[in-house]
């Protein structure tokens, strides 16, 4: 008989095996990363957002003075089109025209992005944060708590969103800040009554259950054992949400009742050149494509988070 001792064979496990595996970040950063929504979207959004944050330096005029006066210009007509120095025009460059009242298109889309980034998050940071809240008290108390809580929602929802901004708006004058508080008080009940959903869903869970018999109140349990549990639909929400209040937003300054008159915010853009829609289409497309580019960003951007991180989804991916 062989004294030989066995060879033992080292078994390498791969990432994929038992052995070492991937951290929770990481695996949702990879499927996020591998819908091809999200990736378009988050490129289409990181664009915007470098024009919003290089406007100063990408615009190349004022977006409010007009060029009347300014050296080297002429008084500007509504018609004028654009002006690239590569299709033979010699006169100063304006890649998107001006305007009728005589400013340059190209850096009133550009310092519009911002203005409209800002208007997105504004409303949904607002709109999420009070939704949250009550959608938590109400979920987590329940009883003639929720009743009073839901049944406000309930009236908030029956109205379409845009009639009661406009009644908001309205009554507490026109103006961009207006029209944010507007937005944001109509998105409420939508992030209130998804949260007060999962909250029902979560809160029977054991680690709720233990949480409890460990004598954790309920400030501890619904702000740090139930919140970060229900966060995945919430994120696809308020991503598709910033879309929407562009949206609302720009509707608002189309009808004269959000950003005024300099503002450069696509909406009023819009408003103040409806008039030439058909004589100077550009003064329309532009805003036009701004809007439609932005929305569409932030659409995909919601689509792809809600496939790669809604566990029903992962198999159909």
């Amino acid at each position: 008989m062989s004294s030989n001792p066995p060879k033992i064979i080292p078994i390498k496990l791969s990432d994929d095996g038992l052995g070492a595996h991937r951290s929770p970040l990481r695996d949702t950063i990879s499927r996020i990363l591998g819908s091809r929504s999200a990736v378009v979207g988050l490129m289409m959004i990181s664009f915007m957002l470098l024009v919003a944050l290089g406007a100063d330096f990408i615009a190349t005029h004022d977006p409010i003075k007009p060029m009347f006066g300014v050296a080297g210009e002429v008084a500007p007509l509504p018609r004028k089109l654009p002006c690239v120095p590569w299709a033979g025009c010699t006169e100063p460059t304006h890649y998107m025209g001006l305007d009728q009242n005589g400013r340059d298109v190209f850096s009133r889309i550009v310092y519009g992005s911002r203005l409209s980034l800002f208007v997105g998050v504004s409303v949904v940071a607002f709109s999420l944060t009070v939704g949250v809240l009550i959608g938590l008290i109400a979920g987590y108390m329940g009883g003639w708590v929720e009743d009073v809580l839901m049944r406000a929602m309930d009236v908030l929802l029956a109205f379409p969103s845009l009639l009661l901004s406009i009644a908001i708006v309205s009554i507490a004058g026109p103006g961009l800040q207006n029209a944010l508080l507007a937005i944001g008080i109509v998105s409420i009940p939508v992030y209130a009554r998804l949260t007060r959903a999962s909250v029902l869903s979560v809160k029977e869970m054991e680690y709720v259950t233990a949480g409890r018999a460990l004598g954790a109140g309920p400030f501890r349990l619904m702000f740090v054992n139930i919140l970060p549990n229900i966060l995945t639909p919430l994120i696809v929400q308020a991503t598709l949400g910033v879309g929407t209040a562009v949206i609302e937003a720009a509707a608002l300054s189309f009808l004269g009742l959000g950003a005024q008159p300099p503002d450069p915010e696509w909406g009023q853009m819009l408003s103040e050149s409806r008039s030439l829609a058909l004589s100077v289409p550009h003064l329309v497309f532009y805003p036009g494509i701004a809007i439609t580019f932005t929305v569409l960003g932030f659409n995909l951007l919601g689509d792809g988070l809600r496939d790669a991180l809604d566990p029903r989804m992962r198999g159909t991916h």
